[in-house]
């Protein structure tokens, strides 16, 4: 029994439910935020859902900024930009709302606002963390509109250094919104694709933090259940994209997700983390499309505990049998069964194989997999994930 030691954090407060994007006046005024900056993407802030909920604000008379110059892999210039209108329009708390960009993005404006460090002085690395003046983070206030990145109930922030290309964890404790406003109804105008991939992510996150070497029961019951809705719901809410149930029990698998994560992630990771950055690729999509790779290679480790996993989703065959599931969740959802199909012209030469695999297992997530990710593991995920060779 002494080894039955950990440390356990998790989440904050969710308002889950249909319609409860109205509470969005009390969750500000219970956070303390005032004067809020609403941080969204270019796409949303275009859309209807977006209309809707600044004419919550107006109703209720709060006043606002809002920003949007957030890219599908948020950079350090979106951070810079975000900063400026935040001090500028002098807020003091911001709303995160949408898709894992713009939650990432509204986080760390809020986060780095106050600093006077640059933001990769922050990165997820030992005690980095403590560098920060805690008191200077501004509160937040997430509002997912999609069911993947769960970055509604983590504590940190993923964005690209654009001069190294290279994709960075910053994390904080103080990263984790105050209050999260989970409305399923929020997710019904997402395209198929969006669909497909945000929940692929969301399948990546619990797989992973079930399959990383530690004990944390928490994290792995939270991650085999969210794993079982992702299986039962995500087809039904590709096919459909108004059935509220599905979306609902998404929202939730995305949650779960990030709770478990706590536990580590790995190679689907590790692997995803570099390829997006550098063909600024749909992260959801790529975990998707290196998933079935990444879980052969870490077959002798996490095979009993697959085993357990499949039959609790009732899934019979073990191993061999979530494999396939997989892999036929995948065909449905359309997703690419290999990096060419989500890269369109993909031509790879030996430098640029060698410096993803180098990218990879230095990523925070790549100590988190049940086997160790070396450079020449890396490489052959890549070839495979390639190749299409499972």
């Amino acid at each position: 029994m002494s080894k039955l030691i950990s440390k356990w954090n998790y989440p904050t407060t969710v308002r889950f439910g249909a319609g409860r994007i109205k509470e969005l006046p009390d969750a500000l005024a219970a956070a303390g935020i005032k004067r809020p900056l609403f941080v969204t993407d270019p796409g949303l802030a275009k859309l209807p859902v977006v209309a809707s909920t600044l004419k919550i604000l107006d109703d209720a008379k709060v006043p606002y900024g809002v920003f949007s110059e957030v890219k599908p892999n948020p950079v350090e210039s979106n951070l810079t930009a975000g900063i400026a209108v935040f001090k500028k329009g002098k807020h003091d708390g911001v709303i995160a709302f949408g898709g894992g960009s713009a939650l990432d993005l509204g986080k760390l404006i809020a986060f780095q606002s106050g600093q006077t460090r640059p933001v990769w002085d922050f990165e997820d690395i030992g005690d980095w963390w403590t560098r920060a003046n805690s008191d200077a983070i501004a509160p937040i206030i997430a509002v997912p509109t999609t069911a993947g990145t769960g970055s509604e109930v983590g504590r940190a922030g993923v964005i690209t250094n654009e001069e190294t290309h290279t994709k960075k964890v910053i994390f904080h404790p103080k990263l984790l919104p105050a209050i999260v406003i989970a409305d399923p109804e929020l997710s019904v105008g997402m395209p198929a694709f969006i669909t497909a991939g945000t929940g692929m992510d969301a399948l990546a996150h619990c797989l992973e933090a079930y399959c990383a070497p530690g004990y944390h029961p928490m994290a792995d019951g939270i991650a085999v259940e969210g794993i079982r809705l992702v299986f039962e719901n995500l087809p039904k809410a590709f096919a459909n994209g108004k059935d509220l149930v599905a979306r609902a029990h998404m929202m939730s698998a995305a949650a779960m997700g990030a709770a478990a994560f706590q536990k580590g992630l790995g190679a689907i990771h590790s692997l995803s983390h570099p390829i997006g950055a550098l063909y600024d690729t749909h992260h959801g999509m790529t975990n998707a499309v290196f998933m079935p790779y990444v879980l052969a290679f870490n077959r002798e480790a996490i095979e009993d505990r697959i085993a357990r996993l499949a039959a609790y989703c009732g899934i019979k065959g073990g191993f061999d049998g979530f494999a396939k599931a997989v892999i036929k969740l995948r065909k449905e959802l359309k997703v690419p069964h290999a990096l060419p199909g989500l890269i369109k012209g993909l031509d790879m030469d030996k430098k640029r194989k060698a410096l993803i695999a180098d990218m990879a297992v230095v990523d925070p997530t790549a100590g988190g997999n049940p086997v160790k990710l070396t450079k020449k593991a890396a490489l052959a995920l890549l070839e495979n994930a390639i190749a299409g060779s499972v």
